[in-house]
C-alpha cells in the first residue's frame, strides 16, 4: 500500500512474500523520530527491525548494565582491549550527542516504543559491537592493531573541534557508523569487517525476520549497501564466527620466544659468561622498563608498575600470558572498583581525564599499555643483544 510517505529516506523491497519497509534515520534529526513514528502507526507492520545489537539494545533498556561488569573476567577472558574499544566508541557517542543536545539512538527508541503500540514485534538487526571489533582485531596484523589503539584513543580529543560541515555529515549517519567509518578509510584492509560486513548482515537479519510487512530502521548510511546486497545471500553464522588464527602468526608467537632464548644460549656457548649476561640483561631492562613505562602512562597503582616491570621479560617468553594481564590484574585488586565507578562510567567515559580517573577504564588501560610497552620492549631488545655478542 502506498501512503503520504514518499522520500528517499524510504525503500520498499520485497523479500519472498514479505513486503519490506526500509527507513533511513538521519540520527540526530528530531524529523526522522517522527517519520519513525508516523510510517510504524500508518503500516501496521507485523515486526520492526531496528539497527541495534543486543549489547545495545540492553544499553537502553537497562541504564545500570556497567555494574554487571566484571572487570576481572574480562581481562582473563583476554577482552580487555574489546571492551575499552566499545567504551572510547560509546564515548564518542555520547560527546557527540551532547554537544548537539540530541538523545542517542532517540529514533531507534522511538521505533521500539511505535513497535510496541503497533503490537509489532522488535527485531534486532545489528551484529553486535563486540564481534565487529573482534573479527576486525583477529585480521589485523600488530602495526596495525597499535594504528587502531591510538586512533581511538585519539578520537577521545576530536569532538571538541567539529565544526558546523562535521555536523551536517553527523546527520546523515549514524554516530557509531561515522568512527568506523573514519578508520575503515584509513585502514582499507580492515573496511570488510568493519563497513561491508555489516551492511550484508543487517540485511540478512532483515529478510529473514518474521511476518509478511517488516518496517526496518537503520542509519542513512546503511541503505546503499543493504539496497546492493538485497538480493544476495549471507550466511549469518559465517559473518559472527571468528575467522582462524593466521597459522603464520600463531608459529610466530612460539618462534620470537624460542629464537630469543637460543640467542640468549648462543650468547653465553660463544661469548662467554660476559656476553650471556650482556644480553640477558638487555632483554630484562628493555622489557621490563617498556612494560613498566606502558603501565606508567595509565597512571597505574605503584604494585602495578613493579609488576610489569617484573612480569614483562618472562611472560615476553611465554606465548600464553602476557604482561598487561598480570599489571591488570594486580591493578584491579590494588585499587578495586567501587559500585561508584560503575555508575560514574557514563558520566566518565565522556572525558580524556575520565577515562585515566574511572577505576575501571583505568585497569583496562593499564592492560593495553602494558602489552603495548613488552610488544615494543621485544622489538628494542633483539638488536641490543646482537650487540653484546
Amino acid at each position: 500500500m502506498e501512503t503520504k510517505h514518499n522520500t528517499e529516506m524510504l525503500q520498499r523491497l520485497a523479500a519472498d512474500d514479505k513486503e519490506v519497509i526500509l527507513i533511513g534515520t538521519a540520527h540526530v534529526s528530531q524529523e526522522s523520530v517522527a517519520l519513525v513514528k508516523s510510517v510504524i502507526e500508518d503500516e501496521r507492520p507485523d515486526t520492526v527491525c531496528v539497527e541495534l545489537c543486543p549489547s545495545r539494545f540492553q544499553a537502553i533498556q537497562q541504564k545500570e548494565s556497567w555494574q554487571n561488569t566484571d572487570i576481572i573476567k574480562v581481562i582473563k577472558e583476554k577482552k580487555a582491549f574489546l571492551l575499552l574499544a566499545n567504551l572510547i566508541l560509546a564515548s564518542f557517542q555520547r560527546r557527540i550527542a551532547q554537544k548537539l543536545e540530541i538523545t542517542p539512538g532517540q529514533e531507534m527508541i522511538q521505533a521500539i516504543q511505535s513497535a510496541e503500540q503497533a503490537g509489532a514485534q522488535v527485531h534486532l538487526a545489528d551484529r553486535d559491537i563486540r564481534t565487529t571489533l573482534a573479527r576486525t582485531w583477529r585480521v589485523m596484523g600488530l602495526w596495525n592493531k597499535v594504528k587502531l589503539i591510538f586512533q581511538l584513543i585519539l578520537s577521545l580529543g576530536e569532538v571538541s573541534e567539529i565544526s558546523e560541515e562535521d555536523i551536517e555529515r553527523l546527520k546523515q549517519q549514524d554516530m557509531l557508523d561515522t568512527i568506523l567509518s573514519e578508520v575503515g578509510k584509513s585502514m582499507p584492509a580492515i573496511r570488510s569487517t568493519l563497513i561491508d560486513e555489516r551492511d550484508r548482515y543487517l540485511k540478512e537479519k532483515i529478510r529473514s525476520a518474521p511476518g509478511h510487512k517488516i518496517v526496518a530502521v537503520v542509519g542513512a548510511g546503511h541503505l546503499p549497501g543493504i539496497i546492493s546486497y538485497w538480493d544476495q545471500k549471507d550466511d549469518l553464522d559465517s559473518l559472527t564466527q571468528l575467522p582462524p588464527r593466521n597459522s603464520a602468526v600463531g608459529l610466530l608467537k612460539w618462534l620470537i620466544p624460542a629464537v630469543i632464548a637460543a640467542l640468549i644460549g648462543y650468547g653465553f656457548f660463544t661469548g662467554g659468561m660476559h656476553a650471556g649476561r650482556s644480553m640477558l640483561t638487555w632483554w630484562i631492562v628493555a622489557n621490563g622498563v617498556l612494560a613498566g613505562i606502558g603501565a606508567l602512562i595509565a597512571l597505574a597503582h605503584p604494585l602495578t608498575i613493579l609488576s610489569s616491570v617484573l612480569a614483562a621479560p618472562l611472560t615476553s617468553l611465554n606465548p600464553m600470558i602476557a604482561a598487561g594481564w598480570v599489571s591488570g590484574l594486580v591493578e584491579a585488586f590494588s585499587r578495586k572498583p567501587k559500585v561508584l565507578d560503575f555508575e560514574n562510567l557514563p558520566r566518565d567515559i565522556i572525558s580524556i581525564r575520565g577515562f585515566w580517573h574511572n577505576k575501571i577504564t583505568r585497569i583496562l588501560l593499564v592492560v593495553v599499555f602494558t602489552n603495548l610497552g613488552s610488544s615494543l620492549g621485544t622489538m628494542v631488545a633483539i638488536p641490543l643483544m646482537m650487540k653484546a655478542l
